[in-house]
């Protein structure tokens, strides 16, 4: 079989297009990139909806935490503070245990106990916790003289959040963002290695690595070619945050506008 012919099968056997067997013997190269390639379409889709969806609810956050209203700030702090003290990998085990009993009592409930719904309401809640501390923290850290000077231009309520203190947020905020997008979608290989399983073996990136080296014997194969896929990712997403980053800073001389410094997370 020819390497085209095995993209063709394989590629996108992920999301059930394609061969429906897995290779079983004598594996090629050319299909180990196929079909852990395939399986960064799951790693991509978990990692851009929960960091779509967790942004804006992130920034709720955010100012609720920083709310003097005791109702909206009490329990956004208890939000982030349980999402980010568990790991992850338990709020995964834990968040398919529920799902699962929620769906025996609440047919309803059927679609969380598969990844594309459960997994990322566990991604969302997470990297929501973390992004609003990231907000919180520039929220905090806005300069008292730019909400004066709204304040004296007349702006108030909407308007001042809307022109001076979201964008102000956003700017001092992004570089530790990215940093948090970056890791999030790392942190979507805990997927199905974690509780959530792959249904008809269609699963994420990790997946088929993990597949082609318990059936070979041999890691060094499998997993370079999974940490190349993350690596081409990882420069994706640094393009496309450094991008927005220069616009929220394209009004500051150019000495005194923030770079995007890597910072990896050792501790989650």
């Amino acid at each position: 079989m020819s390497c085209i012919q095995t993209i063709q099968d394989y590629g996108l056997r992920a999301i059930g297009i394609g061969e429906r067997l897995l290779p079983r013997e004598d594996f090629t190269l050319c299909e180990q990139f196929t079909l852990i390639g395939s399986g960064m379409i799951w790693n991509v889709y978990f990692g851009l909806t929960a960091l779509v969806t967790g942004f804006f609810f992130a920034t709720a956050l955010a100012l609720g935490k920083a709310s003097p209203r005791k109702g909206l700030r009490t329990p956004s702090e208890w939000f982030i503070f349980i999402f980010r003290g568990s790991p992850l990998f338990i709020q995964f085990f834990f968040a398919y245990f529920v799902f699962l009993s929620m769906k025996s009592q609440f047919p309803i409930f059927n679609g969380l106990t598969s990844a594309w719904a459960g997994a990322v309401i566990v991604l969302f809640c997470n990297t929501s916790a973390y992004s609003a501390e990231i907000f919180y923290g520039a929220l905090q850290s806005i300069p008292k003289g730019d909400v004066e000077a709204a304040d004296a231009y007349g702006l108030s309520g909407w308007a001042r959040f809307k022109r001076v203190i979201w964008p102000t947020m956003m700017r001092l905020a992004w570089p530790a963002y990215t940093n948090e997008a970056i890791f999030l979608f790392h942190a979507t290989t805990l997927v199905y290695i974690s509780s959530f399983p792959a249904w008809q073996q269609r699963g994420d990136a990790l997946y088929y690595a993990s597949y082609f080296a318990d059936k070979t014997f041999n890691p060094f194969i499998p997993y370079p070619i999974l940490a190349g896929y993350f690596v081409l990712l990882t420069l994706v997403v640094i393009s496309i945050f450094g991008i927005i980053n220069r616009r929220l800073n394209r009004h500051l001389p150019g000495e005194q506008r923030q770079k995007l410094r890597l910072r990896p997370n050792l501790i989650r």
